[in-house]
């Protein structure tokens, strides 16, 4: 194994996984939520930049192959367990969420299944425009948590009729609870819509790599 600088970068991804739900461990929210966005983000950035990296200076390795997607798998699925709990096991996280940790153990089997003939379930074009689209959805699903604290934190004992009133202008916003209201909603639907994209793609690559092993599951004929 090369210790080179895109395998170092890998690696720390792969460590960073576990830290983003260990911030809400040894956290209170919303320094959790900060935290947990801030070391996801600068951890999915290192996906783009280690590939560049060992390209850029012909550093690409055996080891760098192997453990690149399995960072990406651990960032993503450590990432939908945090935020599938603190959504309450919404159905319009969970079912997304769902169908993407499916793909994975699914793909995953298929890679164990086929063995030194894996090497056909080459990452596409397509699967790494999935990764980064799961990376979006969650970063922004993120700051939907430090939105909707903010927004919860400041309307609390609030009159339901006074909030309403705030929120639709008839009121002063002293504090500012309407833009934190409108972060909320948008971070909010912009990171189901970007998670149910990154699922429809997760559901194409998934049908892609069976379509592909499929000649390698038939059973052979008897004579």
């Amino acid at each position: 194994m090369r210790w080179t600088v895109p395998n170092i970068l890998t690696l720390l991804r792969l460590l960073a996984a576990p830290g983003v739900a260990i911030m809400f461990l040894y956290f209170s929210r919303p320094l959790a939520d900060w935290f947990a966005l801030l070391l996801f983000g600068a951890a999915a950035a290192t996906d783009w930049i280690d590939g560049y990296l060992a390209r850029a200076w012909k550093q690409e390795t055996k080891f760098g192959t192997m453990l690149d997607p399995i960072a990406d798998k651990a960032m993503v699925v450590i990432a939908l367990l945090v935020i599938t709990g603190f959504s309450g096991m919404n159905p319009w996280i969970l079912l997304p969420a769902t169908v993407i940790l499916f793909r994975e153990v699914f793909v995953s089997g298929l890679r164990e299944f086929l063995g030194d003939t894996a090497g056909l379930l080459k990452v596409t074009k397509l699967a790494k425009w999935k990764t980064t689209a799961q990376m979006v959805a969650l970063s922004v699903l993120f700051s939907q948590g430090i939105f909707e604290h903010f927004f919860v934190m400041q309307t609390l004992g609030m009159e339901p009729g006074l909030i309403a009133d705030i929120l639709a202008g008839r009121e002063e916003d002293v504090l500012g609870i309407g833009w934190k209201h409108q972060g909320m909603l948008v971070t909010w639907w912009g990171g189901v819509i970007c998670l149910w994209l990154a699922a429809a793609l997760t559901l194409l690559t998934g049908f892609d790599y069976f379509r592909k092993a499929l000649p390698f599951l038939k059973e052979e004929a008897r004579a």
